[in-house]
């Protein structure tokens, strides 16, 4: 009986990040460019010269994980304001979450605009996100996993929210009746939040 024949590893320059950007300028969705052999696969997450060529903050400065024990636990809308804005890039590890950005960048063509992203452990896809942007998601399994990498540790002087489900932003969550901490559920309206 014969040993399988190992594929040929491709390196660092054999796969890359897929960069798309989104409707809100400067948010991309990242996808993995995948080696496949018979041990499984090979990908790039992350590559600070790809970041630099699209333009994009490549620093990390913090990492951290969410663990969500329940389908529907919602966690949101969150942002830092100066001097700790930061930029995120978001991936969910285990299960499946629907995530969702608003611009809150005044000025912007698209300010007070959203997207959602459905990101999953299976098509391994990650959210960046630009200072200037509210960010939250919502589980949708059941011990869900989502890592993050900041440009700026956490602060909590400079750390805000606008309510999750504020008319001002029209946002369709897929589960009516969230999971929810109590601090998230009672920030402001948007026409009442404190922005800096």
């Amino acid at each position: 009986m014969g040993r399988p024949v190992r594929g040929a590893d491709p390196g660092d320059e054999g796969v890359r990040v897929i960069f798309t950007e989104l409707e809100l300028p400067g948010a991309f969705l990242l996808d993995v460019e995948t080696y496949e052999d018979h041990r499984g696969f090979f990908a790039r997450s992350w590559c600070r010269r790809e970041f630099d060529e699209h333009g994009l903050d490549a620093r990390v400065e913090q990492s951290s994980i969410s663990y969500n024990r329940l389908l529907g636990t919602l966690r949101g809308m969150h942002f830092q304001v100066a001097p700790a804005a930061e930029t995120k890039l978001v991936r969910c590890t285990r299960g499946a979450i629907h995530d969702v950005i608003i611009d809150l960048r005044p000025g912007s063509p698209t300010y007070l605009q959203h997207v959602a992203a459905e990101l999953t452990t299976e098509n391994r896809r990650a959210l960046y996100i630009p200072e200037g942007f509210a960010h939250g998601f919502q589980t949708l399994t059941d011990d869900a996993e989502v890592l993050y990498q900041m440009t700026t540790e956490y602060s909590p002087g400079h750390a805000r929210g606008v309510r999750w489900n504020d008319p001002a932003f029209g946002i369709e969550w897929p589960i009516a009746d969230p999971v929810i901490l109590q601090r998230d559920a009672r920030y402001a309206d948007f026409s009442e939040a404190v922005l800096v």
